[in-house]
């Protein structure tokens, strides 16, 4: 039976991640085996016992650093890949700004054999409530990321990404913070995969809720985009 591996990463999500979750694991996944990997990135507010709780569950393996740290977003999503054993991997945020329910739209053009990554896109469609700041930042990204690498992206920055397992084991990831984003999609891109993109309903929160993007992201998200264009990478597996 073909495996869909789910990696969340976590930090300080207390408020949602159980009913993440729950969302997660009742999603029908056209009858793949699913596999939901969590990994803990030094929260400090319950997240980890909450999740701790939850990890007899047949389907779903806790996983930590070690590290009483918050590292980053990428070093828990690479340490994810590390451990996931599925035929398709999926990313999948701790928070409710995405609607896990639309996995299943997302998995589909893979299952079917119709794309090896696809990006759900918040901008494709129709998402009100946007920040003015958040679609400003996003097409200035996705534009430079559709100049420098020879695509029409809509979204690069999304965290709904999934791929076939072959295509993470054809790039190499560095990355430890949200600049994980860009880095994927960069290398992705180089390896000579094409991006199906779908859209999905986004939620947006408040930096009062949760929210954890800075400006200097951004920032870091354009040196990443210049860095991958001008260094190609080392054909290492992405979870090395």
């Amino acid at each position: 039976m073909r495996r869909l591996s789910i990696i969340i990463p976590v930090y300080n999500e207390a408020q949602t991640i159980e009913q993440v979750l729950d969302l997660v694991e009742s999603i029908d996944v056209g009858g793949l085996e699913k596999e939901v990997i969590v990994i803990d990135d030094g929260s400090t507010d319950g997240t980890a016992q909450i999740i701790a709780q939850r990890s007899a569950r047949p389907t779903t393996l806790l996983l930590s650093h070690q590290s009483i740290i918050n590292l980053g977003k990428g070093a828990a999503v690479r340490f994810g890949f590390k451990f996931a054993t599925g035929d398709i991997i999926l990313i999948q945020d701790a928070d409710l700004e995405l609607d896990p329910s639309e996995l299943g739209r997302l998995i589909a053009p893979i299952m079917e054999g119709r794309a090896d990554v696809v990006y759900g896109s918040r901008f494709a469609g129709t998402n009100h409530g946007v920040p003015s700041v958040t679609r400003w930042a996003n097409r200035v990204l996705t534009w430079l990321t559709n100049v420098l690498y020879g695509v029409r992206l809509t979204d690069m920055e999304t965290a709904y990404k999934v791929f076939r397992r072959d295509v993470l084991q054809r790039i190499s990831l560095r990355c430890v913070g949200f600049d994980i984003e860009p880095e994927i999609t960069a290398r992705v891109l180089q390896a000579g995969f094409r991006i199906q993109e779908m859209p999905i309903t986004y939620r947006p929160r408040r930096r009062d809720e949760g929210k954890k993007l800075s400006w200097t992201d951004g920032i870091d998200a354009v040196y990443t985009l210049l860095r991958c264009r001008l260094v190609q990478q080392q054909g290492r597996p992405a979870a090395s």
